[in-house]
This record gives structure tokens, C-alpha cells and sequence, in this order.
């Protein structure tokens, strides 16, 4: 079963059904503010994918977790109501990112029987640590990290917001990001299905190393500001707090293991790397590259 595409996505969908019907159960069963309510529910979604990723002996079973849950608290809110434009606005953008994201995570996803390389790096590294360390890090900071980037968007359905012209901007930006999320993500498909050079070095590529993480970081901060300004910047800026931490995990995470797995495998990295900016593109490299 584990080798077969289709039914290794009908277990995880089974997987993220049930995680789904505990979130619901415990959020509606607290008796606390709608943040710790949210916060405690979604740790409990995680518990169960972890429980299922234990099980499957597979760590990757968590990974379409990342876009499910924005997904599902977006439409859940949009069901709760009241809308207004800024409500809409943004729900539409985080359920558009998340549509996206878990497609590609859908085409890119082989079967239950690969795992991410980072996590089999870090169960040899960790070894009879390997279930605390896979429960802690590879499950529930990225949880605590979605949580706090969705959190500006619970906000605004729970508090009074006001749209203004910055509002409208982020969240053109918002949508502007996760497309070029997209137009990145299409490119590395058709690259590695071509695969007529080592590095990719096209389209938007040729600009920055990581376009799709830059994307995924834009994404949140126009979110993030959008929402606070809505709600008002003075009293909600903390909300930020998730737009902030998603950029350290991958300027100081993500990247960085990428990175390091790339130095490994392909001769010319050094070079590569000197000639194509990490995100954005405006900032030249000053460290000089010496001709062979």
C-alpha cells in the first residue's frame, strides 16, 4: 500500500480528516479565548499526524500539514462570518496560497515510502532522540510557526478592522507572492524533468536561488501587515511576531540545509552560488569570485 501513489494520499487525507475532526472537537470544547482555544486545537491536529507519522514510520506524513491547516482555519472562519472586505480579502488570499501549496505538494508527493532527506539527516544524527526531536522539531515548531502566521488573520475576524489603501496594497502583494510562488515551482518541475544542467539558471531562478521561499516569506508579511493595519498598527503590531519567525526558519533553517545538501551533491556550487543572489535580487554579492 505504502508504494502506491493513490492510496498513500487517501491515508494521509484519512490522516488529516481525523486530525481535523480533533481540532474541531477541542477548540469547541475550551473554555478559553479564541487564541489559546486555536492554539491548543492545532497542537492536537499535530498530535494526531504525529501519532499516524510514528505509525508509517514516516516523518513526511506532516509535511502537507504546512498549507492544510491555514486552509482549513481560513474556510472556517469565512464560515463563522461576519464578512467584510478586509475579512474576504484576506481569507481568499490564504486559501488561494494554500490551494496552491498543497497541489504542488500533491504533484511533488511519491508515495509513503519516501521521506524528506532532512528528516532521515536527522534521525541518524539524533538516534534514540530521533521520536522527541521528530515530535518537537520537525512537527511542532513548524505548527507554532503556522499558528502565529495565521493568527493575524483570526484576529481581524475577531476583532473591528478598517480596509485603507495599505490594506489593499499587501494584499495585492499577498497575491502577487504566492503567484510567483507558483511561476517558481513550475519552473523547477520543468527543469528537473528536463534536467539539461546542473542549476537551474532561468526564469526567476536567474535572479535569486530560493524565489519560491522569498515568495512564501513576502506571502505572510503582507498577511501579517495587512491585518495588523487593518486592526491598527499601534495596538496589533506583536501579531507580526509570525511573519518574523517564518523568515528566521528559513533564512536560518531552510535555506541553509538546502544549501549545504546542494554543496554536497553537485560540483560548482561555490560558483552558482556567487553569481545568483539567495532571495533578493537588488543586493550585489561583494565577495569576489576567483577565476579558475
Amino acid at each position: 500500500m505504502k508504494e502506491s501513489k493513490a492510496l498513500s494520499l487517501i491515508s494521509i487525507l484519512i490522516m488529516y480528516i481525523i486530525a481535523g475532526a480533533v481540532g474541531f472537537i477541542v477548540y469547541f470544547n475550551l473554555p478559553f479565548k479564541y487564541y489559546w482555544s486555536l492554539l491548543i486545537a492545532d497542537i492536537a491536529s499535530t498530535a494526531i499526524i504525529f501519532i499516524f507519522s510514528c505509525i508509517f514510520k514516516n516523518a513526511s506524513c506532516y509535511d502537507a500539514y504546512w498549507s492544510v491547516a491555514p486552509l482549513v482555519i481560513a474556510i472556517a472562519l469565512l464560515i463563522k462570518g461576519p464578512i467584510n472586505s478586509v475579512r474576504l480579502m484576506l481569507s481568499i488570499s490564504v486559501i488561494l496560497w494554500a490551494i496552491r501549496l498543497t497541489i504542488n505538494w500533491i504533484y511533488t508527493f511519491d508515495n509513503l515510502c519516501w521521506i524528506d532527506w532532512r528528516y532521515k539527516n536527522i534521525k541518524e544524527k539524533t538516534k534514540i532522540f530521533y521520536p522527541i526531536v521528530n515530535f518537537l522539531g520537525i512537527h511542532l515548531v513548524p505548527t507554532l510557526v503556522v499558528y502565529c502566521c495565521i493568527l493575524p488573520l483570526v484576529y481581524v475576524f475577531y476583532n473591528n478592522v478598517e480596509l485603507n489603501a495599505f490594506v489593499i496594497i499587501f494584499f495585492i502583494l499577498s497575491i502577487l507572492s504566492f503567484t510567483m510562488q507558483g511561476i517558481a515551482d513550475y519552473e523547477m518541475h520543468r527543469f528537473r524533468k528536463n534536467k539539461n544542467s546542473t542549476f537551474i539558471r532561468n526564469g526567476l531562478w536567474k535572479y535569486s536561488r530560493h524565489p519560491n521561499y522569498l515568495g512564501e516569506i513576502m506571502m505572510w508579511w503582507s498577511i501579517g501587515l495587512a491585518s495588523v493595519i487593518a486592526l491598527g498598527f499601534k495596538e496589533y503590531y506583536p501579531l507580526l511576531v509570525g511573519a518574523f519567525l517564518n523568515t528566521l526558519l528559513f533564512l536560518f533553517i531552510s535555506i541553509p540545509l538546502a544549501e549545504h545538501h546542494q554543496a554536497s551533491r553537485k560540483e560548482g556550487f561555490d560558483e552558482y552560488k556567487a553569481e545568483t543572489r539567495m532571495l533578493l535580487p537588488i543586493y550585489k554579492r561583494k565577495k569576489n569570485v576567483k577565476q579558475k
